[in-house]
């Protein structure tokens, strides 16, 4: 069973990078885990509808060039289902039992996921309807999956 996180962009804050570090090396217990960034695309701060398509669709290419075809998907989307933790686990848990050994949790850019990413992934997972920096999503995702585990193991963490 392995674990990888796809993010988009670099990840460069001090505090954010440890906190993540902490849940890696705590998940290290129970998964192998593999944080992957890609790089973003650089643009100005105003663009059309037809530039954001176009850094979507190339910040997509490189995401989906790190997927391996057998693995299954969750893209993280606005619009995807909210869970509870306890579901989050129970839907890792059956990706585990019914031959799914390979999971990717995707997290786009600034301007979220291309259509392709979106079409690839088998789950969309949504973390509520507000807007989170990509970079401290990736702290919340991990901290979430070290629950999961704890959950699927009924190990004290879960309050």
């Amino acid at each position: 069973m392995s674990v990888t996180i796809i993010s988009v962009g670099k990840l460069k804050e001090k505090y954010l990078k440890m906190g993540i570090e902490e849940y890696v090396k705590r998940l290290n217990g129970y998964t192998k885990i593999d944080l992957v960034e890609v790089p973003d695309e650089k643009a100005p701060e105003q663009l059309s509808d037809a530039e954001m398509e176009i850094v979507k669709k190339k910040e997509g290419e490189r995401i989906l060039a790190k997927i391996p075809q057998d693995a299954y998907v969750f893209a993280l989307a606005i619009n995807g289902k909210m869970r509870s933790s306890e579901q989050l686990s129970k839907d890792i848990e059956n990706c585990m039992t019914y031959g799914h050994s390979k999971i990717v949790f995707v997290i786009g850019g600034s301007l979220g996921l291309h259509d392709d990413v979106l079409g690839r992934a088998n789950d969309l997972l949504s973390f509520g309807k507000m807007t989170l920096p990509h970079q401290l999503m990736k702290l919340v995702l991990v901290e979430q999956v070290y629950r999961s585990f704890r959950i699927m193991k009924n190990e004290p963490y879960h309050k």
